[in-house]
């Protein structure tokens, strides 16, 4: 199975301006681990995770004053759609993240995250009831 048929094509965008408290909030509200950050100002695309914002606001930050941009991961690897869902699991295990942004071009397609494949991979291995 490929990347394409397991990701969420149903992005999260937030700005390097938001407040930690807003992407969280928003986060929150969609029920996702993650956001994807694109700033104009600036080549590639970014990522906010829940654990960037835990990591904030374990170190004391205040999440009302910190801002997205200061806190999230520039330097991120990208999955293709084409991908294959071992390939992406295998990314996530290398890096020792759980969410990958999915990039078609430079376009943004969507996110696949390790609950997005344990989802997949568990419905087919499913023994159906006698």
């Amino acid at each position: 199975m490929q990347v394409r048929e397991a990701m969420s094509s149903q992005v999260l965008v937030v700005g390097p301006e938001h407040t930690l408290r807003q992407a969280a909030r928003m986060m929150s509200a969609r029920g996702v681990g993650s956001a994807v950050v694109i700033d104009p100002d600036s080549e590639g695309v970014g990522i906010m995770t829940e654990r960037d914002v835990l990591n904030a606001i374990g170190a004391g930050l205040d999440c009302d004053v910190e801002r997205t941009g200061a806190h999230l991961t520039w330097d991120v690897v990208y999955a293709g759609p084409d991908w294959t869902l071992e390939e992406a699991a295998a990314a996530m295990a290398r890096g020792g993240f759980r969410h990958l942004v999915v990039l078609d071009g430079r376009e943004v397609a969507g996110v696949i995250s390790v609950r997005d494949i344990m989802r997949v991979w568990a419905a087919s291995r499913m023994v159906p009831a006698s």
